[in-house]
């Protein structure tokens, strides 16, 4: 079943004209016609079952007809990754969107290739990663901030589980075991050349933070994302019963 996100509020029997690319996707693409179903999603009404009712050159339309599932929230647990080379940050994006992360902050470090990047790209990866993989939201993207900035700026409520290769943090399961899903949590990822030791200083001094050590090897910054990610969910997330 294709799956779309609009933007419009969705009920029952309301009619919908759809975005250009979206129209040429259901209709050019995928060679959808009228009567073609669909699902739709916003973000906060939940799945909604819809139905092609018009198409024409450049545009189509739908008709709004059941809800399928109730809009529930994911778990509170964001991405924080230093800016790396853009292949492996579309990569890390997009499976942060399919394992369910709620946003993903980016990050400038002393040790990061890369000042900027691609934010409006890296929403629309976010955008069809949760079309594709049945989320009932699209994780937010934030534009890239210096590490000094979210430091002073840090919310101590959150618990933020750091990402540490230097040798010294305490596996990564230790501080799931302990944890709990009754607070919102951060995962904090470097760049390749991990963190300077004066900025490994200031974020294990936040409140809150935990160091965790992923294993013993050392993780490009895709798998270190993405085996965090998956850990906590199966820890602490919405992957348990």
């Amino acid at each position: 079943m294709i799956r779309l996100f609009v933007r419009n509020d969705l009920a029952e029997d309301l009619e919908l004209p759809l975005e250009g690319q979206q129209s040429h996707y259901l209709t050019g693409v995928m060679r959808q016609s009228v009567g073609s179903p669909l699902h739709l999603f916003n973000g906060r009404d939940g799945e909604w079952r819809a139905r092609i009712v018009g198409v024409a050159k450049r545009h189509a339309s739908v008709v709004v007809e059941t809800r399928t599932r109730p809009q529930i929230a994911p778990p509170d647990v964001e991405l924080i990754v230093a800016l790396v080379k853009r292949g492996r940050l579309e990569t890390i994006v997009e499976k942060a969107a399919e394992l369910g992360a709620r946003r993903v902050r980016l990050l400038i470090t002393q040790y990061t290739n890369a000042d900027r990047t691609n934010v409006g790209r890296l929403g629309l990866i976010a955008l069809e990663a949760a079309e594709q993989t049945g989320r009932l939201d699209v994780p937010e993207i934030l534009p890239p901030e210096p590490l000094e900035r979210m430091i002073k700026a840090w919310d101590g409520s959150r618990r933020l589980m750091f990402c540490d290769e230097a040798g010294d943090a305490s596996p990564i399961w230790e501080t799931l075991a302990e944890g709990s899903d009754a607070q919102p949590w951060s995962l904090l990822i470097g760049p390749e050349g991990g963190f300077s030791p004066s900025e490994r200083e200031q974020i294990r001094a936040l409140p809150g933070v935990a160091p965790v050590s992923l294993g013993p090897r050392i993780l490009r910054a895709d798998t270190a994302a993405i085996a965090a990610l998956a850990l906590w969910q199966a820890a602490l997330g919405d992957w348990r019963p």
